[in-house]
């Protein structure tokens, strides 16, 4: 009995170990042999050149295939602002189609804000390098069809190719210009159309059927000339030789009434933050007791003083009056009355203008005669200019003890211009 167990045990021990062995060998064998994909390269990273654009991608969402709807090879163009390098475009066209495909690197997906990081693997079996290059901006474009316009499939004899090269460059901003390149150049081709011949003739046929005012064209030219607010030169008083109601609106009032309720405070109000020429009349109008009288001069007074900041806001003082408020509807009226270009300074022609009216009011406040000095300083200019700038709105300087007045005198005159001559 114990033979036989001994026996069958030996049996499955030589039955089972080939087996076991067989496994082990099988799986080295397994081990030992190379996968049939697996090859070993060099690999090199190329880094991104500034003088050369890395590839771009661009896929079709739709699922789009251009190679086998339209036959041929589509074409395609990558565009690059001249200004902003990150911004491009890939426009592919096609063959033989009304649409094409336009994907951005600053709209839609590509703009979304993902940081992912895209390159593009090239292997060569033969050289066994893989070359690692970087895609431009990092981006992949998200090709969206578009249909194209009438202009793409003119003849190459149209009219487009005889465009100028202000045509062509007013085309280019229209397409890649910013909001601010666009504005510039719709005001500059509103401002070429009246050189037309076609307007010109057009407006000499409407010209002959005009009667003109001679006496208001006059008054019209010599306030544009002179640069200086409305007035009228047929005016019998001081009051009306400059029109306050075209100075300050009706509306305006209701905006300037910011030392008026100041000076309700009585001895805690302060005035430290206006103008030399405002505190320094404060005290008379502590005096007046007619309300309304008090309550128009204050006013012309806080007219004076957003005059004064709006001045400094654009010039290269700016910080001094940077926190100044001034009420939005007298901002809108600055800026278009005094031309605040982009450069954020004004012109020199509407800086006189903004003086003058600060001058004319500075006669409305002082009724008629006022000493200079003070709004001198307010201005930074010296008194000499100003003194000739009250001059040129028909002002006449007095003297009284060691101060010089500048008063108005009528019949309102002013003095000839002098008209600078060309240098030959």
């Amino acid at each position: 009995m114990e033979n036989s167990l001994m026996d069958s045990e030996t049996e499955d021990t030589k039955y089972k170990l080939p087996k076991k062995e067989k496994h082990k060998k099988d799986k080295k064998k397994n081990d030992a042999s190379p996968h049939p994909y697996q090859i070993e390269v060099e690999v090199e990273v190329v880094h991104e050149h500034p003088n050369k654009t890395p590839p771009v991608v661009g896929y079709f969402p739709s699922g789009f295939d251009p190679l086998k709807s339209h036959g041929g090879v589509p074409d395609f163009q990558v565009y690059r602002h001249r200004n902003m390098p990150k911004r491009m475009q890939l426009v592919v066209s096609p063959a033989g189609s009304s649409v094409e495909f336009v994907g951005t690197s600053y709209a839609g997906e590509a703009a979304a804000g993902h940081r992912a990081v895209y390159a593009i693997g090239v292997l060569d079996k033969e050289a066994g390098t893989l070359k690692i290059v970087p895609i431009a901006g990092n981006k992949i474009f998200r090709l969206e069809p578009k249909v194209k316009s009438v202009g793409d499939n003119e003849p190459a004899n149209s009219t487009l190719e005889e465009m100028t090269p202000q045509q062509k460059l007013a085309e280019t901003t229209a397409i890649w210009g910013t909001k601010r390149d666009i504005e510039k150049a719709k005001k500059k081709l509103a401002l070429k159309q009246d050189e037309a011949p076609d307007t010109q003739r057009n407006l000499d046929v409407k010209m002959k059927n005009v009667i003109v005012n001679k006496k208001a064209l006059e008054s019209t030219e010599a306030h544009v000339s002179r640069n200086i607010p409305p007035y009228d030169a047929s005016a019998t008083t001081p009051q009306e030789a400059y029109v306050l109601d075209k100075i300050i609106l009706k509306g305006e009032w209701d905006y300037l009434e910011d030392i008026y309720h100041n000076l309700q405070l009585g001895e805690e109000a302060d005035f430290n933050a206006y103008p030399t020429f405002v505190r320094n009349r404060i005290g008379r109008l502590r005096k007046i007791q007619d309300e309304l009288e008090k309550r128009k001069l204050s006013c012309i007074l806080s007219y004076i003083n957003h005059l004064l900041k709006f001045k400094d806001q654009f010039s290269f003082n700016a910080s001094a009056a940077k926190s100044h408020r001034i009420p939005n509807i007298l901002r809108h009226k600055f800026s278009t009355m005094f031309a605040v270009s982009e450069s954020k300074r004004l012109p020199p022609e509407k800086i006189s203008l903004l003086i003058c009216y600060v001058l004319v009011l500075t006669l409305f406040s002082d009724e008629f005669q006022t000493d200079y000095t003070d709004i001198a300083k307010d201005l930074s200019m010296s008194s000499v200019s100003v003194r000739q700038l009250y001059e040129q709105l028909g002002c006449k300087i007095s003297r009284k003890s060691s101060c010089f007045f500048a008063t108005l005198p009528l019949p309102l005159k002013f003095p000839d211009l002098r008209l600078r001559k060309r240098k030959r």
